[in-house]
């Protein structure tokens, strides 16, 4: 063979070896449901244009492909109650809030009530547009503490067996738990159970709020438990782009601040479609957005699903 051709050949080997590499860095899509709020209580919050959005994935600049407010009546939003199986009777005191929270949701939300027992998500019912019925689902926990197991692995286990296939509604996730891990007694910020749940919700486009409310009495939590559980709550609230609640001195007298906070969010929510590139099969990445529009606040997912741009899923 002549030296001409030995040289094309081990190009074109070359060239063989590395397409692969080549081949997986490709366009990646994904999708996010922020929260724009006015810094004022009671003002509007301004027009908000792709041109005031800065976003990055996995720390690289990434592109705006849609950016619209949820308004829409057409625009379904499907809502998750999601109460600690193991949480105080004095729960009891707050049933009248969240009844009048459920009976005041628009008619696009469909709605539902699970408890956390054993790991799982137990549905009481599937998720409906009748409130009325929904409400005939709300019960006082019976678990003792501790029978949630963990309510990170309930959260994980709810966000893998989302309780519909409706790949565009909206999907909103209310904790009522003092988010306390009983297989970790101190606070750990890596904690990998609290990681898979933000990972998990992340997959399934979960936002998740909590509340907080102590599961059992002062002997049933050791110190540590109860100051890491609101820790990890808003860990998982900031993954998602949602929002945790708690008064930092023990329970709230009345969910109804919290409730009708959470209700505001809900109405100033945009949805944001990006482009990035993508490695390969989708994966969970991080993600930053920032809002350059004066009087205003934002509040976005801190991980999100990438798909190939490809992909049916996207």
């Amino acid at each position: 063979m002549k030296n001409p051709e030995i040289a094309i050949c081990i190009v074109l080997a070359t060239l063989i070896a590395a397409s692969p590499a080549f081949s997986q860095n490709g366009t990646g899509q994904g999708q996010a449901v922020v929260t724009v709020l006015p810094k004022q209580d009671g003002v509007i919050p301004p027009g908000v244009a792709n041109q005031d959005l800065g976003i990055k994935v996995n720390g690289k600049p990434a592109k705006v492909t849609k950016w619209a407010p949820f308004q829409s009546p057409e625009n379904a939003v499907e809502l998750v109650l999601l109460i600690d199986g193991s949480a105080r009777s004095s729960l009891g005191t707050q049933t009248g809030d969240i009844t009048r929270f459920i009976k005041s949701l628009p008619p696009n939300t469909t709605a539902a009530i699970a408890y956390m027992e054993h790991g799982r998500a137990l549905f009481s019912a599937p998720l409906s547009a009748d409130h009325a019925q929904v409400l005939r689902e709300l019960h006082l926990p019976g678990g003792s503490p501790g029978s949630n197991a963990s309510p990170y692995f309930c959260l994980s286990d709810l966000a893998k067996h989302w309780p519909s296939k409706d790949v565009k509604a909206r999907r909103e996730v209310v904790m009522i738990t003092d988010g306390a891990d009983g297989y970790g007694a101190r606070y750990d910020p890596d904690d990998p159970y609290v990681q898979a749940a933000i990972d998990d919700a992340g997959r399934a486009r979960v936002v998740v709020y909590s509340i907080y409310w102590q599961s059992g009495g002062g002997a049933d939590r050791s110190f540590y438990e109860s100051g890491a559980g609101p820790n990890l709550l808003d860990q998982v609230a900031r993954g998602t782009g949602g929002k945790s609640f708690w008064t930092g001195i023990g329970n709230p007298v009345s969910f109804e601040p919290y409730l009708g906070e959470l209700t505001r969010r809900l109405r100033n929510q945009y949805e944001l479609g990006f482009s990035t590139t993508l490695a390969g099969k989708p994966q969970i990445e991080t993600f930053q957005l920032k809002l350059s529009a004066p009087g205003t606040e934002i509040e976005a997912p801190g991980r999100v699903i990438v798909f190939p741009a490809d992909s049916a899923k996207n």
